[in-house]
């Protein structure tokens, strides 16, 4: 099988690849976190992620496992130590670290998130994505998180597709990066009604 299409690139696309093993979605992240107390402080205390399993981790009891729902099920969970103290500079990733994470929220809640952000002291900088619409802030040890809405409504069992469909037609017209409108064409093209959501005017550019 190849690897690249006729221009020598790998090829984009939604299709399911003839890879070794197929697996079925996203369980869960696991991070290396500080204390349990300031890890459930900005999880489920900022962020409103439930606190749902609390247990030893298996392979070193001494240290504590905690599992956080993101808000569709999917799970994020820390190993934490009673003792570590949490560090908010920003952290210095290198190959293999983590650059960020990126979760989801409903684009009528925007305002609501800021003002959390803001009445918890966290920083945080806004900027229009072109295809999405992010928050970037970091969390009590110094990891950037992006929090992220689209710009148009895309069903969840759709995403895949939407996107490589918006890659195949930016990449006809010559665009560096996917837009709006190559988004807003992918829906059209797929027969997704297109629902454009209002947000507020927000500089382009880098994160935190």
């Amino acid at each position: 099988m190849s690897h690249e299409n006729s221009n020598g690139e790998i090829p984009v696309t939604a299709d399911r690849p003839e890879g070794a093993l197929h697996l079925s979605g996203t369980d869960h992240v696991t991070l290396i976190g500080s204390n349990e107390e300031d890890t459930v402080a900005f999880y489920r205390d900022i962020l409103g992620m439930p606190l749902i399993l609390r247990q030893p981790n298996l392979d070193a009891p001494n240290v504590t496992h905690l599992f956080f729902d993101t808000g569709d099920g999917r799970v994020i969970t820390f190993f934490v130590e009673e003792g570590r103290r949490s560090n908010p500079a920003p952290q210095r990733t290198g190959i293999g670290a983590v650059h960020h994470l990126a979760f989801r929220f409903e684009p009528e809640r925007l305002e609501e998130i800021k003002e959390g952000l803001e009445a918890n002291g966290h920083r945080y900088n806004v900027f229009d994505r072109s295809i999405f619409y992010s928050l970037y802030t970091s969390d009590h040890n110094g990891l950037t998180l992006e929090l992220t809405t689209d710009k148009f409504d895309i069903p969840d069992d759709r995403r895949a597709e939407v996107l490589a469909t918006a890659q195949r037609l930016r990449e006809e017209d010559g665009s560096e990066y996917a837009k709006a409108e190559h988004l807003e064409a992918a829906l059209e093209e797929l027969g997704i009604p297109v629902e454009p959501v209002e947000l507020p005017d927000a500089p382009t550019g880098a994160g935190v």
